[in-house]
């Protein structure tokens, strides 16, 4: 019974561990460890399993892909730096302000633009609630609306690419879509690479990005409480005025545009791999900020310091998840978990609620997104990722389910777990930046249509799986 209850009260205790603020590369390693230790003086853990560390370090420190990480938060720091983000929105303010709903708008095209150029969530949330919030707000905007909408801005760093944590989560993909083909006994299994997640979440990352528009469109014409009518000077120089803004907008537009078409181009025509477009896109950061006389030692340092910093977080959090995973193998977790979730597939349990699933794969896959979903409110991407996924996908990918399309569900799914209240990490991110003024209850309601508009679109995917891998299809022949 201890043995069947272990790799449980394993996982439990290492979300308690979380709750209490301890790092998180030390609560998984630390508390993993804590249970090897009683499974060998009860007996029920095989120290062999700890052994084979050495050689999961060592392949971490060998992987190709993961050098992709450091060069993309140098790309992305950079451009913060470079204060694209503060031009940028200052422009698309000017380009849409005669439209209700105009500077909303802007903040959702520039969250798309910072999230293709940073990748990460946390980054992309505090800056556009420092640079837009106060503008926002001084414009008339509802607190709610303006939270709102720079919470859902800021998570799109999940699904839009070049994206760090599509590239994480490839990495960890490929690995099980290649043991979920050897337990199919495939012994020349196909490849799934980052390039083929980047392709495939364009199309559901732009709908996105079309979706809170169209909301933010609807809003400023039906509700001048939420967002107020644009008030114009009417002056004799209007054109002139006009094609002054679009001149500013384009020269601030072009730029990162071309950057992360460079990136995105190469990995899509297959002139580079991912991590050969993120050394360009960290060689065009450095260029642009040069270009805007951005450039010089304290910046440098300061951006190499922080790239420094987070570079070492995700991959001391990488030799956590690898004790943490080794240990809950040793306990026999992942056969635990293997067993659960084919029984649910074959119809072959007990409970007369899961007996009510659907045969197949779909009764699994409903359980592993609640469960990630919930488990969205304590760890963040990079634990579930090198946690949770090794553990599941190769039992959901055994079953059939298409690698690409499962990625960009477990993104988006998560996308809107750290959108949701009360527990989402874009909410903490942005009431940690946001004035006394906003109430944290502006924020939770401001962020509802955003949570409903994603919850839309992953109905939307798993009717229509092409969204995912049709364009992949196309660009991969």
């Amino acid at each position: 019974m201890i043995e069947t209850l272990m790799p449980l009260l394993l996982f439990i205790s290492v979300c308690i561990v979380l709750l209490f603020g301890y790092p998180v590369a030390l609560s998984l390693g630390g508390t993993a460890l804590l249970f090897a230790l009683i499974g060998l003086l009860t007996d029920t853990f095989d120290p062999i399993f700890l052994q084979a560390l050495p050689n999961r370090i060592f392949g971490i420190m060998t992987n190709q892909t993961l050098v992709a990480v450091p060069l993309f938060v140098f790309m992305g720091v950079m451009l913060e730096r470079s204060k694209v983000a503060e031009e940028l929105l200052g422009t698309m303010a000017d380009l849409f302000g005669s439209l209700r709903g105009g500077l909303g708008i802007s903040v959702v095209l520039v969250g798309m633009l910072l999230a293709a150029s940073t990748g990460i969530v946390g980054a992309t949330v505090v800056t556009m609630g420092l640079l837009s919030l106060p503008i926002m707000l001084k414009r008339g905007y509802h607190p709610s609306i303006a939270t709102g909408t720079i919470c859902a801005s800021g998570t799109l760093g999940q699904i839009i690419p070049p994206s760090i944590i599509l590239i994480l989560l490839g990495d960890v993909l490929s690995a099980a879509y290649q043991q979920a083909q050897l337990n199919m006994g495939i012994f020349s299994p196909e490849t799934l690479s980052v390039g083929d997640l980047f392709v495939g979440a364009l199309i559901p990352g732009l709908i996105l990005v079309a979706a809170y528009i169209i909301y933010l469109i609807i809003v400023g014409l039906s509700n001048e409480k939420l967002i107020p009518k644009v008030v114009t000077a009417t002056t004799g120089d209007n054109r002139l005025q006009a094609e002054s803004i679009l001149l500013r907008s384009l020269k601030a537009l072009i730029p990162p545009l071309l950057l992360i078409v460079a990136v995105l181009g190469s990995i899509l025509t297959g002139a580079a791999t991912p991590t050969e477009a993120a050394a360009v896109g960290a060689v065009g950061a450095l260029l642009l900020a040069i270009f805007k006389k951005q450039l010089n030692l304290p910046v440098l340092k300061d951006v190499m310091y922080s790239t420094t910093q987070v570079t070492s977080m995700i991959f001391f959090i990488f030799i956590g998840a690898a004790i943490f995973s080794l240990t809950f193998r040793g306990f026999g977790g992942d056969e635990i978990i293997e067993e659960f979730l084919i029984g649910i597939a074959e119809n072959n349990t007990d409970n007369w609620l899961l007996q009510a699933l659907p045969d197949g794969a779909f009764g699994p896959l409903l359980i592993v997104m609640l469960v990630m979903f919930l488990l969205g409110f304590i760890l963040d991407f990079i634990e579930i990722t090198f946690v949770v996924v090794p553990i599941i996908a190769p039992v959901l990918l055994t079953l059939g389910v298409d690698p690409i399309w499962l990625g960009i569900m477990i993104a988006i799914n998560l996308q809107t777990s750290f959108l949701t209240p009360p527990f989402g990490f874009a909410l903490f991110y942005l009431r940690g930046v946001a004035p006394p003024s906003v109430k944290t209850i502006d924020i939770y309601k401001g962020v509802i249509p955003f949570i409903l508009i994603q919850v839309a679109m992953m109905f939307a995917l798993a009717y229509w799986p092409q969204l995912a891998t049709w364009l992949p299809e196309q660009v991969f022949k």
